[in-house]
């Protein structure tokens, strides 16, 4: 007898089923009375028997400092921020204070973080405090002096609230002062999470501006020396600037992913076609030229590495979908469909940018947490695009209904991994023709991670010969029930390649 049986489980709608895996695969499912014996049997005790999610798209050590560190999120003013990072400070005496997740829109002060704010309470030591975007940070004196040249830089301010090049280069020095120890704890405790959570794969979406090689080559290690979540890397840097030989070397799934081609919403710095409503002076800005950007889609074509592009503004995605035009026209649309190449945050995409993604066989990487946290009529982006742009944003079910591959991701640390809340917020979107259809979302959360990176079983994640990816919920609820009600189960079991992680529960 070999293998692992789990019976007695809830497989969809379906209860009494039982599921068998052996080398890492699903080798039967069926009803419970008829499964084949095992080596192992686990009893489900009538608890649903899912797919595994997939978060696609996670930036794990930050996730992970932020986890065990100094998170911002939950401050509801200026006050109350500076207050958090005092105390931080104070009971971590020594090394560089980082932080991610303020977010100023609803502060009753009408202004964030700057860097007298910050200097008061850590006084001469290295701070860096990402908004919540992470593509605009409040920083210290101290670690301005760090960074030679960064006041010549574009998006610099004496007032220390940095964007573009200058935020780039304040956050490679505050993460480039976490040692090994550091690094390795804060992976390790988004890992423990995501197995928390029924999450079996992540991926990280690492590059020069956001990580470094080094920190991807540890995560690896990490994810591959004990069992837990797998671990797909991407890495964001033009084929130009080295970017396929990172790839090449760590065996990555592709080369992009944080390929910056614009900022964020919240920083003024996602790239717009028209200005923004409450600073009409900027459209934000474009990181790359046209031609770059083919270079780079090119050069990933014709190794047959799937290229992945960072955008959020309309005018980034239209840079990016010309880019895949030209290249197309060039090697061929079948040459481009089959690397399935990734727009991540795909957020302003309108019925042509649709039809474009469908015709090349793109993927849409997308966080519906983003509309649930700053959408709606009276939310950031209303703010930031007025009301109509805004309820435009991440049209998510034109993308299913047009045959996009979709997969959900939180983007963690910008919001955290959460996958039931991500499928429950693309589920009740603030614009009601937007949202998708309950087993849609879930599609998204769990197979889509799987067809984002080029990996799906032909027949689903639920049939014979699929990975063992299977996450055991601690309800007694069909799945169907669990998403009407907007449920959140705890997991019992995860199991990774139909390895179990932890203890039953």
């Amino acid at each position: 007898m070999t293998g692992l049986l789990v019976t007695g489980v809830t497989v969809g709608d379906r209860p009494g089923r039982a599921v068998h895996v052996a080398d890492g695969r699903i080798a039967w499912l069926g009803d419970a009375a008829d499964a084949p014996p095992a080596g192992r049997v686990v009893d489900g005790g009538g608890a649903l028997l899912t797919p595994a999610f997939v978060d696609a798209h996670v930036h794990a050590t930050a996730t992970g400092l932020a986890l065990t560190g100094l998170a911002l999120h939950g401050a509801g003013s200026l006050r109350a921020a500076v207050a958090t990072v005092a105390d931080h400070a104070a009971a971590q005496p020594t090394g560089t204070v980082l932080g991610t997740g303020w977010d100023e829109t609803g502060w009753p002060e009408g202004r964030g973080l700057t860097r007298s704010d910050v200097d008061a309470v850590v006084g001469g030591r290295p701070a860096y405090l990402a908004r919540v975007d992470v593509h605009s940070a409040t920083v210290s004196t101290a670690l301005l002096d760090r960074v030679p040249g960064i006041t010549a830089l574009p998006g610099f301010s004496a007032d220390g609230r940095l964007r573009l090049d200058a935020h780039h280069a304040a956050r490679q020095a505050a993460y480039g002062a976490v040692d090994p120890a550091q690094r390795r704890a804060a992976q390790r405790a988004t890992l423990d999470a995501a197995t928390a959570l029924g999450i079996g794969t992540v991926h990280e979406m690492a590059g020069p501006e956001v990580s470094s090689a080094e920190d991807l080559a540890g995560l690896l290690a990490l994810a591959g020396a004990a069992p837990g979540p797998r671990v797909l890397g991407y890495w964001g840097e033009l084929a130009s600037r080295g970017g396929l030989d990172v790839v090449r070397e760590l065996g990555l799934a592709g080369a992009g992913g944080d390929l910056f081609c614009d900022g964020a919403f919240g920083s003024h710095t996602a790239a717009l076609s028209r200005p923004y409503t409450d600073r009409p002076e900027t459209s934000g800005a474009l990181r790359f030229d046209t031609g770059q950007l083919a270079d780079h889609l090119r050069a990933c074509t014709l190794a047959g590495v799937q290229a992945g592009f960072h955008v959020i503004g309309d005018a980034a995605v239209a840079q990016v979908l010309a880019a895949v035009g030209t290249v197309a026209g060039e090697l061929g649309r079948d040459a481009v469909r089959a690397c399935r190449h990734r727009l991540e945050h795909l957020e302003m995409a309108d019925e042509d940018a649709v039809d474009a993604l469908r015709r090349w066989g793109m993927v849409a990487s997308v966080q519906p947490a983003f509309d649930a946290l700053w959408g709606g009529a009276e939310g950031m982006y209303a703010e930031r695009l007025g009301v109509e742009r805004a309820a435009a944003t991440n049209p998510l079910a034109d993308l299913v209904d047009a045959g996009v591959p979709l997969a959900l991701g939180s983007d963690a640390p910008v919001t955290p991994l959460d996958p039931w809340g991500g499928v429950h917020a693309a589920v009740e979107h603030s614009t009601p023709g937007s949202a998708l259809r309950p087993f849609d979302a879930f599609d998204a959360a769990t197979h889509g991670g799987w067809v984002a990176a080029r990996a799906e079983h032909a027949e689903g994640p639920l049939a014979v010969g699929a990975p063992a990816d299977l996450a055991l919920w601690a309800t007694g609820d069909t799945l169907s029930a669990v998403l009407a009600t907007r449920a959140r189960p705890t997991c019992r079991l995860l199991l990774v390649a139909g390895e179990p992680i932890g203890d039953l529960r």
